[in-house]
């Protein structure tokens, strides 16, 4: 399983480099968000400041849905899907390695997004271990929930709508804990974050899983 994951990981972060969707796409947007925020909300008040950690994540799902998006149309493209069914892959490697391709860009978006944050907010990262650990299991509960959902969706006409309707409120715990952790390591008290990250430990194990074992249903029924 592990050696079709790493095959499949490896076909999408290839083609991810070579078109440049993330870089030139999603990334733009993200911070685009970031500074709309910046806009929308009074730094003088110290209104963005608090609101800093739950600003981050939002931003990031917001971003996470255009990459699970592209993720998919990669599997419809081509016929790909269907020599997908026919190769020799395990669907629990195929689930695997989209997961862990779309958590690659992910973290690589919420470190460019973590840099905006301290230079737009004035954010001062604090609890640097809480904050990896937590940023570490809501990237895998993120990119795990949203491959299987994209392949639910998957074929539909309306899928670009009804990703989003549908993941977001699956989500929400995970936008819940993470927002609570990264407040509690802002503020120097990585006590009070620690559950809060075990919480999402156990979101990423249970999507994780149920990915890996539906997945070989929706791809022979899409």
């Amino acid at each position: 399983m592990w050696r079709d994951a790493t095959l499949v990981a490896g076909r999408d972060l290839r083609v991810e480099a070579r078109s440049r969707v993330t870089a030139h796409q999603v990334v733009p947007f993200a911070l685009l968000v970031l500074v709309l925020f910046a806009f929308a909300l009074d730094p003088d008040r110290g209104i963005l400041e608090r609101a800093t950690p739950g600003l981050y994540w939002m931003t990031v799902l917001f971003s996470a849905l255009a990459a699970l998006a592209r993720s998919a149309a990669l599997e419809e493209a081509d016929g790909v899907r269907d020599a997908v069914r026919l190769s020799a892959l395990e669907p629990a490697g195929v689930f695997a390695g989209k997961a862990l391709a779309v958590a690659v860009e992910l973290v690589a978006l919420e470190v460019v997004l973590g840099a905006a944050v301290v230079v737009l907010y004035g954010a001062e990262p604090a609890g640097i271990g809480l904050l990896a650990a937590t940023a570490a299991a809501a990237t895998v509960a993120v990119a795990s929930a949203g491959t299987l959902y994209a392949a639910l969706v998957s074929g539909l006409r309306a899928r670009e709508t009804l990703l989003p309707l549908l993941l977001l409120p699956v989500l929400a715990p995970v936008l819940i804990g993470a927002t609570r952790a990264f407040e509690s390591a802002l503020a120097d008290d990585p006590v009070a974050g620690w559950p809060w990250c075990g919480l999402l430990a156990a979101f990423a194990f249970v999507y994780s899983v149920a990915g890996a074992l539906a997945y070989g249903t929706l791809l022979e029924g899409t």
